[in-house]
């Protein structure tokens, strides 16, 4: 049986493998979403968490760059309508409350089993970015150090992580990620697909702002 992980349950995966998650917490009443918002600091985005709701941006049930408390009330009211919406029969595990990055640089990284080759994981810039520069480095799982570098290496994205617009980046934990999702999948057999758009990049670490996992069990 073909599954979907939630966001919290995908998160929990990568985290085990190595990647960093960007702060966050599933808030169940706006009280709750209000007081985790304060506490880490606004801007934040807020995203509903629904096993019946999988494409939560074109339900309309994610708000990025909610500045203030304000913001945020009327956000949680409008993922709540829109939801039900969506679908009247989903049950609403929370809303997920989340720091947003500043000043990282967006990577995409994924995985998915090819039903001819096995499983290839890909590695490029993300965000906005992936689809206007189609900037994307493949390989064929496993992978090693080396062929991680190389990865990297091989993407226009590598002259920006190098400091070529005058700013370096954490190569070396980009490559820790390409390896701990390539460990995720070669160790959990059942994971179909596993998706991290957009793990931003800093000057020390990595961290990954959404994720999805897609799962096979019988």
């Amino acid at each position: 049986m073909i599954r979907t992980l939630n966001e919290v349950e995908s998160y929990e995966l990568f985290q085990k493998y190595g990647i960093s998650i960007l702060d966050y917490k599933v808030c169940s009443r706006p009280e709750e979403a209000l007081e985790k918002a304060e506490d880490m600091g606004y801007p934040v985005v807020a995203k509903v968490i629904s096993k019946e709701i999988l494409h939560k941006t074109d339900a309309g049930c994610v708000y990025v760059g909610i500045k203030d408390s304000a913001e945020l009330e009327n956000a949680w009211s409008s993922i709540m309508s829109n939801a039900a919406t969506k679908n009247p029969d989903a049950k609403i595990e929370g809303i997920l409350i989340q720091k947003m990055a500043k000043g990282g640089l967006e990577l995409i990284l994924g995985v998915k089993r090819d039903l001819q080759f096995g499983p290839v994981i890909l590695f490029g810039l993300g965000g906005i970015y992936t689809e206007i520069f189609e900037d994307i480095s493949m390989r064929l799982l496993p992978v090693r150090q080396e062929d991680a570098e190389e990865m990297v290496k091989e993407t226009k994205a590598y002259k920006i992580l190098a400091g070529g617009r005058g700013k370096s980046y954490d190569i070396s934990s980009v490559i820790n990620a390409i390896l701990g999702i390539s460990k995720m999948v070669e160790e959990n057999s059942h994971i179909q697909e596993a998706d991290i758009n957009p793990l931003f990049v800093f000057e020390k670490g990595v961290m990954a702002a959404d994720g999805l996992v897609i799962v096979n069990k019988n």
